[in-house]
């Protein structure tokens, strides 16, 4: 598992939200600060074939510059070093960083992997008609985090048309959290228990990338009785043969000023990456289960 660590900074998201569909990528680069890696390293004991060679390539290169075009940073009185991991997913053609640790405050992120990379058709439903369903997905038990990728097509009812460009933010906000709920209710219903706080969208290396915030009114944990509990949520969602890939990073709202940065620049790392050889297409063999 390759390791990164990033001398960032918590995102703008106020900024970003008023400027983001305004501004060109090429003039927002002018003013946003270019994140620098401070290290990043593979693991030596493996081989370096084409694809190890490649994977090195992109820690040092995709994520330090892409990082920069999704949010813009506050400045240097809020930055900490973040160590970060990286998770890529051959099966289905993504990866993303997540955080491991904070080295200045000595806490240690203790992440779980609920669910391995699988691919779409064996991929376990998040609602009865099984269009919406979890790849993978990494739990932090401890600190009530929760980071997944799910795969599924897009709803019509928000994306009428097949030309991407023609797609709003906040339609493909939507169209996933129209999916998502795993009760027996119609599309409407399902969005009701969501809440969508923003959505905007960026160009990132040629390929459209959907970003949103939003908030799930029910309470994750049986225990927990206080009604104004929520799980706050950010994504990031691209399309890819028919299909939307979309990352959400959650944790509990009272816990959001502390762990939301974090998870940020997590959404902020999502990539598809070019398909080899190992890449499943989410519509090949459906009735293959395993």
């Amino acid at each position: 598992m390759a390791t990164a660590l990033f001398s960032t900074v918590p995102p703008n998201l106020s900024f970003f939200r008023d400027n983001a569909e305004k501004i060109p990528v090429s003039t927002q680069k002018k003013h946003w600060k270019v994140r620098r890696v401070m290290a990043c390293c593979v693991d030596s004991s493996r081989p370096l074939s084409k694809l190890g060679m490649w994977r090195r390539d992109l820690l040092f290169m995709g994520f330090s510059c892409s990082l920069s075009l999704v949010f813009p940073t506050l400045g240097s009185c809020s930055e900490e070093e973040l160590k970060m991991d990286v998770m890529l997913d051959e099966l289905n053609a993504y990866s993303y960083s997540y955080p491991t640790e904070l080295p200045s405050s000595k806490f240690v992120f203790k992440w779980v992997e609920s669910r391995k990379p699988e691919r779409y058709s064996s991929a376990a439903p998040l609602s009865p008609d099984a269009r919406l369903r979890i790849v993978s997905e990494r739990v932090d038990f401890m600190d009530n985090l929760i980071i997944s990728v799910s795969i599924g097509p897009p709803n019509s009812l928000f994306l009428r048309s097949e030309d991407k460009s023609t797609w709003s933010p906040k339609d493909v906000a939507d169209s996933v959290l129209a999916d998502k709920s795993a009760l027996r209710v119609t599309s409407s219903q399902r969005m009701d228990e969501s809440s969508v706080l923003d959505a905007h969208s960026s160009i990132i290396d040629g390929e459209s990338y959907w970003y949103y915030e939003y908030l799930v009114r029910k309470s994750p944990t049986k225990s927990i009785q206080e009604p104004n509990l929520y799980r706050h949520f950010v994504a990031s969602t691209a399309a890819r043969d028919g299909y939307l890939y979309s990352l959400n990073a959650s944790t509990l709202s009272k816990q959001w000023d502390k762990m939301g940065p974090f998870l940020e620049k997590t959404v902020a790392s999502f990539r598809l990456l070019p398909p080899t050889e190992n890449y499943v297409p989410p519509y090949k063999d459906p009735w293959r289960f395993w």
